[in-house]
């Protein structure tokens, strides 16, 4: 599939660095792969499968930030099937891919899965009316195939008896067989008359939960997760340790506070700290000059009353704001527990 749409100034770091992967070759990647932990090759592979075409122009752009030229006549530039299952055998060996190539769809030439075709122009209400008297199963094969945004809106929509089981099946997803996701398209075809395409995106798993919940209006995203907590305690911290919520700007070290800082403007940074815990304002303070600092403690106890979904919101932005600079390499933010944290 050619993606045509992509646009060079919406690419995160991981894509970009799956585009020049894919032009650079086998070499280069199977190297790379030795020295990267393995939920990141699991990220890259699916970047480099779903980005194997696309524009010229976005590429040399990409590869201009490592050469200082580049010239391509085609309009496109395809790139062969680098990230194969031997290929990542080859770089991690057979036991650390095993446990990667399980969270991935690959055919033997290293293509992603047959996807569900029928759910690019089916709108989120559309699709969650179709979903409620489904099997939590089906809807969990269905949300998989969904960008978090609209796994979001399709879950906000159902029921909460089925929000927590299908989230639930979803994480525990593994290899779904061609077969299946082609009965299941085909049913929907029929019954929401629709036709198109859509990329691959990565099936279940942990991970896309987690993006799912980073997105998530924070009253829909607690019930979810207390529900998983009673069901399955162990699921659920794997959840929380891949999330990215307000509350662990504490976990991003000083100088990648500082970067976040220049990226968020004054009035935000106020409305977000206005329900922050102790923590969160001292290692905000302890990152401005002393007067900036001053002067925003005074702004925060002299402000009135704010609207909650404007704190949230706020909080929300910043956030967004944190893992757009991490993606981009510009933070560093400490994950999972001791064993993630920064020296």
């Amino acid at each position: 599939m050619l993606n045509a749409a992509v646009n060079f100034e919406e690419l995160r770091g991981m894509e970009k660095a799956a585009i020049l992967l894919n032009y650079l070759g086998d070499v280069a990647c199977t190297e790379l792969f030795k020295y990267l932990e393995d939920s990141d090759i699991r990220k890259l592979v699916n970047n480099m499968n779903r980005l194997r075409a696309v524009p010229v122009d976005v590429t040399k752009r990409v590869l201009e930030e490592y050469y200082e030229r580049i010239s391509e006549t085609e309009e496109y530039i395809f790139s062969r099937d680098i990230a194969t299952k031997e290929n990542i055998i080859a770089a991690v060996g057979e036991e650390r891919a095993r446990g990667i190539l399980g969270h991935l769809n690959l055919t033997a030439g290293g293509s992603a899965a047959k996807t569900l075709e029928s759910l690019e122009v089916v709108d989120a209400k559309s699709l969650a009316n179709f979903l409620v008297s489904e099997h939590p199963q089906t809807i969990a094969v269905i949300l998989a195939h969904l960008e978090p945004e609209k796994k979001c809106e399709v879950l906000k929509r159902m029921p909460e008896s089925l929000q927590a089981e299908s989230v639930l099946r979803m994480a525990n997803l593994d290899y779904i067989s061609p077969e299946l996701i082609e009965e299941v398209d085909k049913v929907l075809k029929q019954e929401l008359a629709t036709m198109g395409s859509v990329e691959q995106s990565q099936l279940g798993g942990v991970l896309p939960v987690a993006e799912m919940l980073n997105v998530m209006d924070k009253n829909t995203e607690t019930a979810i997760m207390s529900r998983i907590e009673e069901k399955d305690p162990i699921l659920a911290e794997e959840i929380r340790k891949l999330m990215f919520v307000f509350e662990d700007i504490v976990k991003i070290d000083d100088r990648g506070i500082q970067s976040l800082l220049k990226e968020v403007p004054n009035e935000k940074l106020l409305l977000a700290l206005k329900t922050a815990n102790d923590d969160i304002k001292a290692k905000i303070f302890r990152n401005m000059s002393s007067r900036a600092s001053t002067l925003l403690q005074e702004d925060l106890q002299s402000m009135g009353p704010s609207k909650l979904s404007d704190v949230e919101g706020a909080q929300q932005e910043m956030v967004n704001t944190a893992r757009k600079l991490e993606a981009e390499g510009k933070i560093l933010i400490a994950r999972g527990g001791a064993e993630d944290a920064l020296v």
